[in-house]
């Protein structure tokens, strides 16, 4: 079979031959992969950044936001059979820590787990991948054409229900989590494919969306934005001060733009009892100057809470699939536009390592391969 490997620590990326893999044991999926996106995290290992290859070996399998269809499986496996749509999730336990031994492997306290696609886990730019079943999810034939979305919409869907399940707790306004986003004022920093998929979960809670990002109105990250229901901010005409000044009570910040400068900045504009989940990983940089009093002020007088989310398990990727699901029947012509770029494998290297300005979410096409 064909698939992409990196060299890590090097720029070195090729599709090559590779042994097909087959199924061992009989709890295992095989699948035929039809698409595969690529974030940043593709882009850092393929600059020679981030990434490692399964012990003893050189070389890495990249690409962990996949979607295939299912051609085998083991004598064990109930929940699939061959002809079913399906996505599998990323991370794997460690074996070792209590948050991995409750199969919460997106929580784990060693780091030392390994994720296919990114470390010592061969990943998903292949024609075929063998998987567990407990790591496999059916698709359902309804979603195929954003179904390749599943992985990044796991890891908002994760950040969301975090929030959420903190404010049901502390607040007395509700005791059901996606109850609690209704009537709310959320800000969305940074409208890519992570604050995109935000917007469709938190519409679909029936919250109020301010997306914010620094293109003109008239492009298609905020017109998509818009024909969610979302409201666009130009990040480059007001500061986080006036948009507090205009909208002071804004419940929920979402990240996900991995800007240092504009993470802290945007402490000014959360409102009282406010949340704050950041998913954007930023890129190393110099250290910033930062108010820490006026920062810890904020956060005890106004019964904030700030924290951070990555990964997803098996719980938010089946978030995922069902929001994409309702999220398509509501808007049917909005979803698939978030998918703005696909290529097929034998392109790579035109999407794997340049960002377009118009780019949104790029995705791999495999179905040449098909048989």
């Amino acid at each position: 079979m064909k698939a992409l490997a990196l060299t890590p620590g090097t720029t070195k990326v090729e599709l090559k031959d590779w042994d097909e893999p087959k199924i061992e044991k009989p709890n295992q999926v095989k699948l035929r992969i039809r698409e595969v996106g690529i974030c940043g995290t593709d882009r850092e290992e393929c600059s020679g950044g981030r990434a490692d290859a399964p012990y003893g070996e050189k070389e890495l399998i990249i690409g962990h936001e996949m979607f295939g269809e299912v051609v085998e499986v083991g004598s064990n496996v109930k929940s699939l059979k061959k002809g079913d749509y399906a996505v599998t999730t990323v991370r794997r336990s460690c074996g070792k820590c209590a948050a991995c031994a409750v199969d919460a492997y997106d929580m784990c306290y060693t780091g030392e787990y390994t994720e296919r696609g990114i470390k010592q886990r061969h990943g998903f730019q292949a024609e075929y991948v063998v998987d567990e079943e407990t790591f496999v999810l059916k698709v359902p034939p309804s979603i195929i054409s954003i179904g390749v979305l599943t992985e990044p919409m796991s890891v908002v869907e994760k950040a969301i229900d975090e929030a959420s399940e903190l404010q049901a707790r502390r607040l007395p306004t509700t005791k059901e989590p996606k109850a609690w986003l209704k009537d709310k004022t959320v800000f969305v920093a940074g409208l890519g494919p992570i604050g995109l998929l935000a917007a469709v979960i938190l519409r679909l809670r029936g919250a109020r969306v301010l997306g914010m990002d620094v293109v003109d109105e008239n492009s298609a990250r905020p017109q998509i934005l818009k024909e969610l229901g979302g409201e666009y901010i130009d990040g480059r005409n007001l500061t986080p001060e006036q948009i507090h000044q205009k909208t002071p009570q804004i419940d929920l910040i979402l990240e996900a733009a991995g800007i240092p400068k504009l993470d802290f900045d945007l402490l000014n504009a959360l409102g009282i009892n406010g949340i704050y989940v950041l998913t954007g990983v930023p890129k190393d940089a110099p250290p910033l100057n930062v108010d820490g009093a006026k920062i810890m002020r904020e956060l005890v007088l106004k019964n904030q809470v700030i924290f951070g989310s990555v990964n997803a398990g098996f719980k938010h990727f089946k978030m995922g699939i069902e929001d994409l699901e309702a999220g398509l029947k509501k808007w049917p012509k909005t979803l698939p536009k978030i998918i703005s770029n696909k290529v097929p494998i034998t392109s790579f290297h035109e999407v794997i390592a340049k960002h377009t300005a118009d780019e949104i979410k790029v995705v791999i096409d495999w179905n040449q391969f098909s048989s």
